[in-house]
């Protein structure tokens, strides 16, 4: 039977011909990661169950991010923990400013095309960036896959969604994402297996593709899949990836969903405060106030997006009264960054920059919130009520170019309208 590639995955970790939507299958997991939010429970639920041996904690990383620095002391006491559990158990650890659990599973080589990878994180979903099925779970299901190397899914239906055309310049993935969002609505596409293709996905660079695929999360994805092409094994390569088994749809493949967009004729969008799905092309949008602008978190921290914010605000100034924070997704990425001129460009604009990890995007350790009344426009993939650390203040989202040219002007703006910021990577050559 013609299957699509999540269906292929699944079949071949559950060690079956082939499985179907609906399908409850025990599949064999690849990789597993824990971060710390979520580590108190898996810890707890190593203990419940006795588990002196964990045959496969191996392949899990724990990942201290969330809380990174911690806050307070119940964070640093969790902090310790996950370091000693990780020593005992020769598990993979990335410590304080080391990135995000999304960003540093790749980076780290421990996932490859074909996997089945699992993580304590709704944005587990990125990975399908790489052609693997990486999808979130609970603490205590990555306990299990410690123990036992497996996981229990039920096998997901698949939609097939053809970006068409080339995206223009100022135009990035994160439009895309955000114009999914205010076309299906935020859970639109529940429990489903997004496989991403056409000419578009084809001429992305790896960083926007990681921004497809993470945004899935927000649409209910239960994973977000692109085919692997000669950008993606290179990519892997260059990471110390194991051996790629990059998987395609087959023909006649079923979807419960085909979807066909034209990507040449997007403009930049923003998601309006509080809410993920109400969004509108930036050009829509009059004279909007801003006081906080945020580029960075799992979705819009990568290299491209520093440099995209970078090329619009070199040699210039954020505007007076704006505050605008960067958060790289990880060390590796602030080094490169640096290397590249990039950061010493956004610190002389006015920018602040915190270290590599979530708490900015969730308000946990950030040291530079909004104000009461006052409008953020951020680049992460959330934008509710208290997401930045203040419940009484509005929070806009747009990609790294809009949340920059924004910055520049005090306003919401359409970064095509900015006279300089010529960095384009070749989707728009």
């Amino acid at each position: 039977m013609p299957s699509t590639i999540a269906e292929k995955i699944l079949a071949r970790h559950a060690g079956v011909a082939e499985v179907q939507p609906g399908d409850i299958v025990v599949a064999d997991v690849d990789f597993a990661m824990v971060h710390d939010a979520r580590a108190p429970n898996a810890i707890r639920m190593v203990d419940k169950m006795g588990a002196e041996q964990l045959p496969f904690a191996t392949r899990t990383a724990w990942v201290l991010d969330h809380y990174s620095p911690p806050p307070n002391l119940a964070a640093a006491q969790t902090h310790t923990a996950m370091r000693e559990f990780a020593g005992t158990h020769g598990s993979p650890l990335y410590d304080i400013g080391d990135g995000i659990c999304h960003q540093v599973l790749p980076e780290g080589g421990h996932l490859t095309c074909g996997d089945l990878v699992v993580g304590t994180d709704t944005h587990s979903v990125t990975y399908g960036a790489f052609n693997a099925f990486g999808t979130g779970v609970e603490g205590s299901d990555v306990t299990a896959v410690m123990k036992t190397g497996k996981v229990w899914l039920r096998v997901p239906e698949s939609a097939r969604v053809e970006l068409t055309g080339r995206l223009q310049p100022g135009v990035w993935a994160k439009d895309i994402t955000l114009h999914m969002l205010g076309r299906f609505g935020a859970e639109g596409l529940n429990y489903l297996a997004i496989e991403y293709v056409g000419s578009a996905v084809s001429a992305m660079e790896i960083d926007d593709r990681m921004t497809l695929a993470n945004h899935a999360a927000e649409l209910g994805a239960k994973a977000a899949l692109l085919e692997a092409d000669d950008k993606t094994l290179a990519w892997l390569a260059a990471h110390g990836a194991r051996a790629p088994r990059p998987v395609s749809a087959d023909a006649g493949a079923r979807y419960a969903h085909r979807v066909s967009i034209d990507a040449a004729a997007l403009a930049p969008q923003v998601a309006r405060r509080h809410e993920v799905d109400d969004v509108v092309p930036v050009t829509g949008i009059e004279r909007q106030k801003i006081n906080f602008a945020l580029i960075g978190t799992c979705t819009n921290g990568r290299l491209d997006d520093i440099r995209q914010a970078a090329a619009i605000l070199k040699g210039r100034k954020l505007a007076r009264g704006v505050r605008m924070i960067v958060t790289p997704a990880s060390r590796k990425i602030y080094l490169e960054a640096a290397r590249e001129g990039l950061i010493e460009i956004l610190t002389a604009a006015g920018a602040s920059f915190e270290a590599a990890g979530c708490g900015t995007c969730v308000g946990i350790t950030n040291h530079l919130i909004p104000g009461d009344k006052e409008v953020a426009i951020s680049s992460a993939n959330r934008n509710f009520r208290g997401r930045l650390g203040n419940h009484e203040a509005e929070i806009w989202l747009g990609s790294a170019a809009t949340v920059a040219a924004s910055a520049l002007t005090g306003y919401i703006t359409d970064p095509r309208t900015v006279d300089g910021g010529e960095w384009r990577p070749s989707h728009a050559r």
